[in-house]
């Protein structure tokens, strides 16, 4: 794959993770990781981000019945929202990016 389709398909399930969650990430994962390296990182960093997330989601959700909950869900759509912006212009300059606040599921 050349580098500038890495580059294009990182971008794009940075910015797929936002619009649709973990499923773009983890496809591109799946299908893309042994195109190249640049597309790997990028891949596995979108999918630990995006199952970060997820469970962020998922105590958000238990965390409403004690009212405090919406706000974790409102902090993580926002997380969600500009750390994916911010990937997706890193992978599109071809820089290597790191999701704050992510749990290392893959590499």
């Amino acid at each position: 794959m050349s580098p500038a389709d890495e580059k294009l398909w990182a971008t794009l399930i940075h910015v797929g993770g936002i619009l649709f969650g973990f499923l773009p990430a983890l496809i591109g994962y799946l299908v893309l990781k042994d195109r190249g390296p640049f597309i790997r990182e990028h891949a596995a960093t979108a999918l630990n981000f995006q199952l970060t997330l997820l469970i962020a989601y998922i105590v958000g959700g238990i965390l409403t019945l004690v009212f405090i909950g919406l706000l974790v869900l409102f902090a993580a759509w926002v997380l969600a929202i500009v750390f994916g912006i911010m990937a997706a212009v890193a992978a599109n300059e071809g820089r290597r990016y790191t999701y704050p606040l992510s749990i290392p599921f893959f590499s």
